[in-house]
């Protein structure tokens, strides 16, 4: 979908993300609302690492709508003036063939706005009934609109997950989408090149990366099959049905004037300020938010991360993208790497094929391992060692997994893995294979070596992966040349 020949796709991505857990303002006795300095600092954060330009004054408004989760009424906003603008976001996914080239693009970020987030609704189809939670009305939220520079749903996925990687990082937002503290609003339309824009339609609420870009691909579809059949797409409101992979209407769009936007009168105008120096006389420093002092404490963010994986220890892109892609993968590996002697490309892959193929195929997190970095670095210490093979190292692996509670040593001594230092012994063994297989022999005396590796297959077997590959080549060849 990313490249439809006749078709061309714009998909711009509304990320709300609820602030770690503030209200947006207090109310003390009397006196009128207090705006939270935490969810304005989070907001700022943001901002610098989106490459946004911090306005040094926002404003605060009232978007006027009437659902039963907003029991006020209204909702507080930056309709006119919010808090960032202009920003950008780069992102990158694995593209090709074979799924193993990283593909990098750019995002323009239009604003960040800081909100007021609404209850929850629960719809029970079978009772026919809704009910509403209010448990995070009112909480902190932050809107991350970004322009419609995306062509399709992996792309705007691959985007939302890199700004939760940051969001992560910064500790804005904890960014766990299953339990709402992320959602997504794709807006989504197709034209003809040489066309203005279509119509779009909202998405609205998508709370998975997966569900993102499946959500945009089927409205990117459906959109072209209404205008191939002479259609019209109607501005309306849509929600995914994660079970059938569709889009469903909701309601019709709302404009501006359907929300009756109005200056929030409790709040007054927000001011920020570039350093403690520009802070006028009379004014705390202390009790106002100076970006300056924010800057100086933003952390490292996921890109500079995989750029100094790939540096420090000649990683391939790929493979630095999915340790930083994974929560906790690349303090996992760095650990492993500190208490091994192996070297970092033998660890990735130790790391990537065996340890993260296992958690997903048990359906784990990183958290739930029950093979920690220092028994990892242990069985590849053994390794490097020469006193077991790679193959006998991904049995004792898989027997780590299910029994955690033993070491390496033990696990190796039990299956009796030990390489066979006997050189006599590998030479009888590598003999009685030879003879045994005189068809092979001769095909491979006539000049085809590729059936070399059956008999080392059979040798490795014979052993249970006790012998060193490359020695029992070097027999084979000899005693087959």
């Amino acid at each position: 979908l990313c490249e439809q020949p006749h078709t061309e796709v714009c998909t711009r991505v509304k990320v709300v993300t609820v602030l770690r857990p503030c209200p947006l303002y207090s109310v003390f006795g009397w006196s009128p609302q207090v705006l939270n300095r935490r969810c304005v600092e989070a907001s700022v954060m943001t901002g610098l690492a989106l490459n946004c330009t911090i306005n040094r004054k926002s404003l605060f408004d009232r978007k006027h709508y009437f659902y039963a989760d907003m029991p006020a009424g209204y909702q507080i906003t930056q309709q006119r003036l919010p808090i960032a603008v202009n920003g950008s976001l780069t992102y990158s996914y694995l593209g090709g063939r074979k799924r193993n080239q990283v593909v990098t693009k750019n995002v323009r970020i239009k604003q960040i706005q800081l909100e007021q987030d609404s209850g929850k609704s629960l719809h029970d189809d079978h009772r026919n009934q809704t009910l509403i939670d209010l448990n995070r009305a009112g909480v902190g939220l932050m809107e991350v609109v970004m322009e419609a520079d995306m062509e399709c749903g992996e792309e705007a996925a691959a985007a939302v997950r890199e700004l939760q990687l940051i969001l992560q990082t910064l500790g804005t937002c904890y960014g766990n989408m299953a339990e709402g503290q992320l959602r997504v609003d794709a807006n989504v339309s197709v034209h003809r090149p040489g066309e203005p824009l279509g119509v779009r339609t909202e998405v609205k609420n998508i709370n998975s990366a997966r569900y993102v870009a499946k959500a945009i691909d089927y409205e990117i579809q459906r959109q072209m099959e209404v205008l191939d059949t002479g259609g019209t797409i109607l501005n309306e409101t849509r929600a995914f049905d994660s079970k059938s992979g569709a889009t469903v209407p909701m309601r019709d769009k709302e404009g501006l004037q359907d929300y009756r936007f109005m200056p929030e009168p409790n709040l007054p105008p927000l001011f920020v300020y570039e350093s403690v120096a520009s802070v006028p006389a009379g004014v705390d420093p202390t009790q106002v938010v100076v970006i300056d002092r924010l800057k100086a404490i933003l952390p490292e963010l996921p890109g500079v991360k995989r750029a100094q994986l790939v540096e420090e220890y000649g990683l391939l892109p790929e493979h630095s993208f999915t340790l930083v892609n994974e929560v906790g993968l690349m303090d996992y590996f760095e650990r492993v790497i500190q208490k091994t002697k192996a070297e970092p490309r033998k660890v990735i892959g130790w790391v990537i094929k065996e340890l993260l193929g296992n958690l997903n195929q048990n359906g784990l997190r990183l958290t739930q391992s029950p093979i920690s970095s220092e028994a990892l670095a242990e069985l590849l210490n053994i390794l490097e060692s020469g006193h077991i093979s790679t193959s006998a190292a991904k049995v004792v692996f898989q027997e780590m997994w299910k029994l955690p509670e033993k070491s390496v040593k033990q696990l190796v001594a039990e299956l009796d893995l030990e390489l066979i230092s006997d050189q006599e012994q590998i030479l009888q063994i590598c003999r009685r294979v030879v003879d045994a297989h005189p068809e092979e022999v001769r095909v491979i005396r006539a000049g085809n070596k590729k059936v070399l590796n059956k008999l080392m297959g059979i040798v490795q077997k014979e052993t249970k992966g006790r012998t060193d590959p490359l020695q029992v080549r070097r027999i084979l060849e000899e005693m087959t040349s």
